[in-house]
C-alpha cells in the first residue's frame, strides 16, 4: 500500500497545499510551525476521522476560513482507493471513491497507516487509556468484527452508566445491560488477548534491533479474563455500582503492561526508553498489518531524527523494510547523515506550501 496523492484546503496551515510522495522514503523538511507535522496529520485525519494532537476539531481549521478538506489517493494491492474528508461547522463527512459514508467509522481500514510521533511517548508513560486507545484504533483499522463488538460494548456501558447515575434503580434493572455487556466485553477481550499475543514478540524483536539488545515485553493484563468472569462480576458489583454511579469493572479497565529489562517502563525507563518503547511498538504495528492485511501500511515518522542518536536512527532506517512506503519530517537542512545515505526524495516545506514537489 503507498500514498498517491494528497490535497489540503484551508487544514491547520495547509491552505492550498498538493502532495505526491514516491514510493519509498520521503522526507518532508522544514523549520518549526512551517507545516510539516500538518502533512501527516491531514493524512491521519483522512485514513482514520481523528487527529494525534487535538479532540477538538475546530482547532484544524485555518485560521479565518469555516472549515477544511482533505482528499487522499492510495493504491492497495487490490484497487485503488480516494478517501475524502470534510469538516463545516462541526460536521464531518467522508467519501470514499465518491461514495458518502453512512457513519465515520465506515472509513478505518480503507487506508492502513503507522503514525509515530514525539506525543507517543504517552503509550509509555501515560495511563491505561492511552494504551487501550492504542489498542483499539489498531485493532479496529485490521479487525471489522472488533471495530463492531468495540462500538456496542461502548453504547451499552454508556447506557449502563447512565441507569446507575440515577442511584435509586432497582439493581435488578441492569440484569439485561450486563448480559450485553459481558458479550461484547468478552469479544473484546479476546481479540485484544490475540493482537498482543502477535505484537509482543515483534515488539521485542524491534527493541532488540534499536536499544542494544534490552529486553522488551508487553503483557496483557485484563480486567477480568472473560465473558463469563465478567458477567459474574458485573452481578456481583451491582450495588457498589449503584453506589458509585459507573461500572467499576469490565475491558474499559485493561492494561497494557511494558517492562524493559524485567522492569516497568512506565516508571523505571528513562525518557530515551520509554521513546524507544513507543517506536518499537509502531514498528512491531507495521509487521502485524502485513500479516493481517497481506500489504504493509503507509509508514509515517514525525520528528524522529531529533529524539534518537545516530545509532539508533540508524537502526531504525534499516530495521524498514525496503518496501515500505515512508514519510519522515525533519528539520534537519541536511536531511541528517542517516538518510543523506538512503535514496529519498526531499520536500522542502515554508509556510504551509511546498518549494518544490
Amino acid at each position: 500500500m503507498r500514498l498517491t496523492e494528497l490535497h489540503c484546503q484551508s487544514f491547520r496551515c495547509l491552505d492550498r497545499l498538493h502532495f505526491s510522495p514516491g514510493p519509498g522514503l520521503n522526507v518532508i523538511r522544514g523549520g518549526n510551525a512551517q507545516g510539516k507535522t500538518s502533512v501527516l496529520e491531514a493524512v491521519l485525519f483522512a485514513a482514520t476521522s481523528k487527529s494525534h494532537r487535538t479532540n477538538n476539531e475546530e482547532d484544524l481549521v485555518c485560521h479565518g476560513a469555516e472549515s477544511f478538506h482533505i482528499s487522499v489517493a492510495a493504491k492497495r494491492a487490490d484497487r485503488d482507493v480516494r478517501i475524502e474528508a470534510n469538516w463545516w461547522k462541526g460536521a464531518k463527512r467522508f467519501k470514499v471513491n465518491g461514495v458518502a459514508q453512512a457513519r465515520v467509522s465506515d472509513i478505518l481500514g480503507r487506508l492502513h497507516v503507522v503514525f509515530f510521533s514525539p506525543e507517543d511517548i504517552e503509550l509509555v508513560k501515560g495511563g491505561a487509556g492511552e494504551r487501550r486507545r492504542f489498542l483499539d484504533m489498531e485493532l479496529s483499522q485490521v479487525d471489522a468484527s472488533y471495530l463492531v463488538s468495540l462500538q456496542q460494548y461502548r453504547q451499552v456501558l454508556r447506557q449502563r452508566n447512565e441507569l446507575l447515575r440515577r442511584g435509586h434503580a432497582d439493581p435488578d434493572l441492569l440484569a439485561p445491560w450486563d448480559a450485553q455487556l459481558s458479550v461484547h466485553g468478552g469479544a473484546l477481550i479476546v481479540a485484544r488477548r490475540s493482537f498482543l499475543s502477535e505484537l509482543a514478540p515483534l515488539a521485542a524483536e524491534a527493541h532488540a534491533g534499536i536499544a542494544d539488545a534490552e529486553p522488551l515485553a508487553l503483557t496483557y493484563t485484563p480486567d477480568v479474563e472473560d465473558a463469563e468472569s465478567l458477567l459474574q462480576l458485573l452481578e456481583r458489583n451491582r450495588a457498589m455500582d449503584l453506589r458509585r454511579g459507573t461500572t467499576g469493572r469490565g475491558p474499559h479497565r485493561d492494561e497494557i503492561r511494558l517492562d524493559i529489562t524485567s522492569h516497568p517502563a512506565r516508571s523505571h525507563g528513562s525518557q530515551g526508553q520509554q521513546r524507544t518503547a513507543a517506536l518499537s511498538l509502531k514498528l512491531a504495528e507495521l509487521h502485524l498489518v502485513k500479516r493481517r492485511t497481506g500489504e504493509f501500511p503507509v509508514l509515517m515518522l514525525d520528528e524522529v531524527l531529533a529524539e534518537l542518536d545516530a545509532r539508533r536512527a540508524e537502526s531504525l532506517f534499516s530495521a524498514i523494510p525496503p518496501e515500505v512506503q515512508c514519510i519522515v519530517t525533519t528539520t534537519d537542512a541536511g536531511s541528517s547523515t542517516v538518510l543523506s545515505r538512503r535514496d529519498c526524495k526531499v520536500f522542502p516545506i515554508e509556510r504551509g506550501h511546498f518549494a518544490t514537489t
